[in-house]
């Protein structure tokens, strides 16, 4: 007896419109720009993991938990400090007294969609316990592995301006992250919103519907998979990325990883837009996000008050956009 077909995929149209039904759909809880929230979702569309950077205040725990509830995947919270061990993140053995053994206690590492507070303010050893779950979805217990839930998104946040008590987060770990975000300050209109919002409310916490299910989150999650990258594309990802070890405000330049990662965000923006096909703009739109935290800047560079993202638009202008054939 033959077993029962799978349902077709949905078609590239139907993805951005879910797409837009989830940003729609965060932005109804939380004020932020839709620009923000759809560079999040690529990153999660890509199936990395997320480093947002911005001051305290912005929304960025709540943009989070959020995200889980439109998506319906589990969530945790992870809240960094410097006393904060390897164990808290992860889990432990811990000795069950009624029946005589060590039983693994999970950590909150095992989620869907773990938030990293403030990630910068744990010491290194606890980082490279959360190091291992990012690259690897598992994690490493007194010798025995243990895998993550599927999917697994880490979405971490760190003020970029507070140094006191903080940790600088390892070039490995940074790689790590498909792209950077920032909330930023809503404007005046934002704020009035904000405060209009929380006028009417009569929960202490927004909250929102799921948006997708199971399996069309599954199928969008793959299909960046399908999508198509012409050899000119391919050839202007590798181009930007190597412009970066060659320029004179660079001491590291993007490595061979940064180069896959900006070629699975441009496909999952494709997916985003509704394509199976990538175009230069996704690449030139992404860039900035997936690239500027991948650079070590040369000491002079950071005296000039240089940064990443100056150097990745600098080059964005400099090299010539391919052209792709028409669809």
């Amino acid at each position: 007896m033959s077993s029962p077909s799978s349902p077709p995929s949905p078609s590239p149209d139907r993805f951005e419109s879910i797409c837009t039904d989830f940003v729609d759909t965060i932005r109804e809880a939380v004020v932020a720009e839709r620009e923000f929230l759809e560079t999040v979702l690529t990153g999660v569309v890509a199936g990395g993991h997320v480093l947002i950077e911005d001051v305290p205040g912005t929304g960025k725990t709540l943009t989070a938990r959020l995200f889980a509830e439109a998506l319906g995947l589990s969530f945790s919270r992870i809240q960094f400090t410097p006393d904060l061990l390897p164990a808290d993140v992860t889990g432990s053995h811990v000795f069950d007294e009624r029946a005589r053994e060590f039983e693994f206690q999970r950590g909150p590492i095992f989620g869907n969609v773990v938030l990293a507070d403030e990630v910068n303010r744990a010491p290194p050893k606890t980082q490279s316990a959360l190091l291992e779950a990012m690259e690897e979805g598992q994690v490493t217990v007194d010798g025995e592995t243990r895998a993550l839930p599927e999917p697994f998104f880490v979405v971490a946040t760190a003020n970029p301006v507070e140094q006191a008590g903080t940790f600088p987060l390892p070039e490995a770990q940074r790689d790590r992250f498909v792209l950077t975000a920032s909330m930023g300050y809503p404007d005046r209109d934002g704020e009035l919103e904000l405060l209009e919002r929380r006028a009417n409310r009569t929960t202490p916490s927004a909250t929102v519907e799921r948006v997708v299910d199971g399996s069309t989150l599954s199928a969008l999650l793959r299909h960046p998979e399908s999508v198509t990258v012409e050899g000119r594309i391919r050839e202007y990802i590798v181009d930007l990325a190597r412009a970066t070890r060659t320029d004179g405000r660079v001491e590291i330049g993007v490595s061979p990883r940064g180069v896959q990662r900006l070629f699975e965000a441009t496909r999952a923006r494709a997916t985003i837009r509704g394509r199976d096909y990538a175009v230069p703009d996704d690449v030139k739109r992404l860039a900035v996000p997936v690239l500027r935290h991948r650079l070590a800047l040369a000491p002079e560079a950071t005296v000039r008050g240089d940064d990443g993202a100056a150097v990745v638009g600098d080059l964005l202008d400099d090299l010539e956009v391919p052209a792709v054939t028409s669809r």
